[in-house]
């Protein structure tokens, strides 16, 4: 049965609730204590005989969740994250037209004692039912089915640069040095000699014939970096690794299509046409791991907005980012809000009047290593984001100044998003201009509060604010 009573386990639906004093905002409200196996559902006592019921994870079995909740007049149903086992739960509640709220469960922990699955639906259920929780942010269904795309073309990719680091290796034990010549193995250069070499063509002059003009390498250092042990056992690893590094890329080609034609499909749907797509910012170097496919008429499309103007964001970095974090930023109220989703501003803890720890919170938000990686690259650039990464970088550090930064990124991207911002960069000597009126006001200011006054020893004069 996919439906059983708890006293078979060893428990009974008579289970103490928490006593609550609070006022119960959420009537209508269950709560659901996820597992591999089977989902505990609690229901307010007074809905059911039996208010606390288990579930196994069949799907006939999920809808029969369901129909019960129906039955209940449930109307709200909370969830913790657990795995991946609550999708299936989360995505048939959803289609039957229950709210479905799906919780952090760092924010649900229990009161200490004993700890049960029944104990922690109903606790769920309890927590839910007075408002105490708050959902964690899932993107529209189409932005969540455009975000599985591109987290899957991720693990492709790093599944394919395994294969590379492994054929690295087996150049190694053979004493071909090619890897240390050209810059990529897996260029035009190196992959016309892998495959003559798995193919059985061992000759370094001819292997070395193939060398693409652009490479930097001549013919002849090529040629001597191939000379080595073609050993049987190495050139099998080689030959299979590049089998596997060729399945990857034919992977992630099928991938790119169905990205392609999603993205497609919901610029469509969302009718930006109108507006003219703007010119690039820069031109864009277009890197090994990124869609071949133009990113940015689509991405425009579908926004509304032109993310690339934004200094350290690519085409493929901006379609990540809306797949990560939609394009409705009306969920967060301010930017203040969404830095803090983010996990990029810091998390004060004050006691007695008295700030004991402002530290920003570790976190996997993936929207957040997006921003700190382009945080990184506009740290070598001569852009006004660059200068300020800089000057922060001097004073505190560099992985300060890279969270910093990022933080900069997350409000620009959001009042971009948001339509309140075209951003346009004002350059490093204006942000450095910036920066000296700001600090030469401070010092105006705090010498004004100590009696002195400020002159320019060049002219001779008093600056403006100074007390004589």
């Amino acid at each position: 049965m996919g439906q059983s009573r708890l006293r078979s386990r060893g428990t009974t639906s008579r289970t103490p609730k928490l006593p609550s004093l609070l006022k119960r905002i959420n009537r209508h409200a269950a709560g659901i204590d996820c597992g591999s196996e089977t989902h505990f559902v609690a229901v307010p006592a007074e809905r059911d005989h039996e208010p606390v019921r288990s579930f196994k994870t069949f799907t006939a079995d999920l809808h029969r969740l369901a129909d019960w909740l129906e039955a209940c007049k449930i109307k709200t149903v909370a969830m913790e994250s657990t795995g991946v086992y609550w999708i299936p739960i989360f995505e048939i509640l959803e289609a039957r037209g229950f709210e479905v709220v799906l919780v952090n469960s760092r924010h649900i922990k229990n009161v200490p004692g004993r700890k049960t699955d029944v104990l922690d639906c109903q606790w769920i259920q309890e927590l839910h039912s007075v408002g105490l929780l708050r959902g964690s942010f899932r993107p529209a269904a189409e932005i969540a089915t455009l975000r599985a795309y591109l987290r899957h073309r991720e693990k492709l990719v790093q599944a394919a640069a395994t294969h590379i680091h492994r054929m690295q290796k087996a150049l190694a034990e053979m004493n071909l040095q090619l890897h240390n010549v050209i810059s990529d193995i897996t260029g035009l250069t190196g992959m016309r000699i892998l495959r003559d070499i798995v193919a059985g063509i061992h000759d370094p002059a001819a292997l070395a014939a193939h060398r693409d003009y652009r490479c930097r390498a001549s013919e002849e250092k090529i040629a001597a970096s191939l000379t080595g042990n073609y050993r049987a056992e190495h050139l099998f690893t080689l030959r299979q690794n590049l089998e596997m590094f060729d399945a990857f890329q034919r992977q992630i080609h099928d991938c790119d299509h169905e990205v392609e034609s999603l993205l497609h499909s919901l610029a469509r749907k969302q009718g930006n046409a109108a507006r003219a797509l703007p010119p690039p910012r820069c031109t864009f170097r277009c890197c090994d791991n990124e869609p071949r496919f133009d990113v940015r008429d689509p991405l425009f499309r579908l926004s509304g907005v032109d993310l690339t103007q934004i200094d350290g964001i690519g085409p493929y970095t901006a379609l990540q980012l809306i797949a990560e974090i939609g394009t409705d930023m009306h969920r967060w109220p301010t930017d203040k809000h969404f830095t803090s989703w983010l996990t990029l501003a810091p998390k004060n803890k004050i006691s007695g009047a008295k700030l004991i720890s402002s530290r920003t919170q570790p976190s996997a938000n993936k929207a957040a290593a997006l921003l700190r990686m382009s945080a990184m690259v506009l740290g070598r650039t001569s852009t006004a984001l660059g200068a300020y990464y800089r000057r922060i970088a001097y004073r505190i550090g560099k992985p300060k100044a890279i969270t910093a930064t990022a933080r900069k990124l997350a409000i620009l991207v959001y009042r971009t998003l948001k339509g309140e911002l075209d951003y346009a960069d004002p350059g490093a000597s204006a942000y450095e201009e910036l920066h000296r009126e700001r600090t030469l006001r401070n010092v105006r200011n705090r010498a004004k509060s100590l009696g002195f006054g400020l002159v320019n020893l060049e002219t001779g004069e008093a600056l403006q604010g100074a007390v004589s």
